[in-house]
């Protein structure tokens, strides 16, 4: 049994600076504190977190959307589950992201929804305060 999760963050910086501090290894390794391979085409690979996720690229559109075949170390063999980031701008300046995963198996739906609040949007945010400051 796999569930949806869907999340709404803002944050105060471009739809192409989020998009970068999601799809630009670099980048990613610098927010997060675990390394991250990330290919920038379609079809590329993708691992973070010491292989702890690993995955294909299905859409990169840069500053708008990444869709992303995704899978966790801890997923039944052969699951992959599908993150789906949208990136719209917002009247200030900033942006509003929307994250839409879907088929998490059930009993990693907490762990899940957790590691996205805590690994990504809100550590997103304090690397953008701290090149804001």
């Amino acid at each position: 049994m796999c569930k949806t999760i869907k999340q709404r963050v803002k944050f105060k910086a471009s739809p192409a600076a989020i998009y970068d501090l999601l799809a630009d290894s670099k980048k990613h390794t610098e927010v997060t504190g675990r390394k991250a391979i990330i290919s920038g085409k379609i079809g590329g690979t993708f691992s973070t977190s010491r292989d702890d996720v690993t995955g294909v690229n299905v859409d990169l559109v840069p500053g708008r959307r990444i869709v992303q075949a995704w899978r966790h170390r801890r997923f039944p063999e052969g699951v992959f589950s599908m993150a789906a980031v949208t990136l719209t701008p917002t009247p200030d300046g900033g942006t509003e992201l929307v994250l839409t995963h879907r088929g998490v198996p059930k009993d990693l739906i907490p762990e899940t929804e957790q590691t996205w609040r805590e690994q990504y949007w809100s550590r997103m945010k304090a690397y953008l305060e701290s090149r804001n400051s």
